[in-house]
């Protein structure tokens, strides 16, 4: 079997035809363009494809599906995939370890879905940056009217439009400051600009988002989960993508890193924090949808509270726990295109 192994570089890449009867292959650097990577896929004629997950894989991918050849995308997590205690390290080592567990099929292998799907899951992404930068702009105003002693509302009270007209009258254009004390006026107006034009982005954004999620009848149908919203709906349809990839409930908390790390030597067995494998970004909806569900939602309320047994130090445990289990009903909605129903105890069981 002839396997192509690539070692992706933002500018060159490189690449071994490994043969696996022989147990060797010959190496070869390359361009990192579509052209180059598809010229050297058709001379090569592999049966296989072998990358590692990266932002390159995608439009990788792409091109080694058309030409109908078998891929294997790699995680990079995995402990075996990490090149420690070694002296030397190349991309040629790089893609000769490649070449040689995909032979052995020791790779730990992800999932890489269409491009249809990798650009709404980016855009899903790009939503949070844009609200990370104006969080962090929120936070440079705030620390700026401290240090001027000025007082100012806290919470959303803080950014309303009467509040922040209220900031636009104290600030001035930074080039018609005349006196050096009155500079923080000028970078006042620089963060105020820069905060709205944020806010435009994000109207942008989520009216796009919002235009995706009508025309889904995924989404459509995770929105009638009491506390569940657009963003969460859209970025789990986006994640599972095709919900048959999973077996079964008991892989939905691993695949979004909702379980507890375990270590186990004899008798002993000790559970830590969670793994945090997958969407960091879908894991942070799902506690923040789970913690609105215990409003309107009976059936994770009563879950919540059973986990947490009336403790106040359990109340983390029980919202991982939540989330869990909302992801799992989620997907099973998913699976079986069935709507939120609410019999009692339907969130207490992960059966698949």
């Amino acid at each position: 079997m002839k396997i192509l192994a690539l070692d992706l570089g933002n500018f060159k890449s490189v690449a071994i035809a490994y043969d696996t009867e022989r147990g060797s292959g010959q190496y070869e650097t390359v361009v990192t363009s579509k052209a180059a990577v598809a010229e050297l896929v058709r001379r090569v004629q592999p049966e296989r494809v072998v990358i590692e997950i990266c932002p390159l894989a995608g439009w990788v991918s792409d091109e080694v599906r058309r030409q109908g050849i078998e891929l294997e995308v790699a995680g990079t997590n995995e402990e075996r995939s990490r090149w420690r205690k070694v002296k030397r390290k190349s991309d040629r080592k790089d893609a000769l370890k490649l070449a040689q567990r995909s032979a052995l099929q020791e790779l730990k292998l992800v999932y890489m879905p269409a491009i249809e799907i990798r650009q709404w899951r980016s855009l899903i992404s790009y939503r949070q940056r844009v609200m990370k930068r104006r969080t962090a702009i929120k936070n440079n105003i705030r620390a700026l009217l401290v240090r001027e002693n000025l007082s100012w509302s806290r919470g959303k009270s803080g950014w309303t439009q009467e509040a922040v007209a209220k900031l636009l009258a104290l600030s001035l254009p930074l080039q018609e400051v005349k006196s050096l004390r009155e500079l923080w006026r000028g970078e006042l107006r620089v963060e105020l600009e820069a905060l709205q034009a944020l806010n435009q982005q994000l109207r942008e954004v989520e009216k796009k988002l919002d235009q995706l999620g009508a025309a889904s009848s995924e989404v459509e149908r995770l929105r009638t989960i009491p506390g569940v919203g657009p963003r969460l709906a859209e970025a789990l349809v986006a994640q599972f993508d095709d919900p048959q990839r999973l077996k079964n409930s008991r892989e939905v908390g691993p695949y979004l890193g909702l379980v507890p790390k375990q270590w186990q030597s004899g008798e002993t067995e000790r559970l830590g924090h969670i793994t945090r494998q997958g969407s960091s970004l879908v894991r942070a909806l799902l506690v923040e949808a789970s913690w609105a569900g215990l409003r309107y939602n009976p059936a994770l309320r009563e879950l919540f509270q059973r986990v947490r047994r009336g403790r106040k130090d359990r109340r983390k445990i029980a919202i991982v726990a939540v989330a869990r289990h909302l992801a799992v009903y989620c997907w099973a909605m998913l699976r079986d295109g069935t709507r939120w129903r609410d019999p009692a105890g339907c969130l207490s069981s992960q059966s698949s």
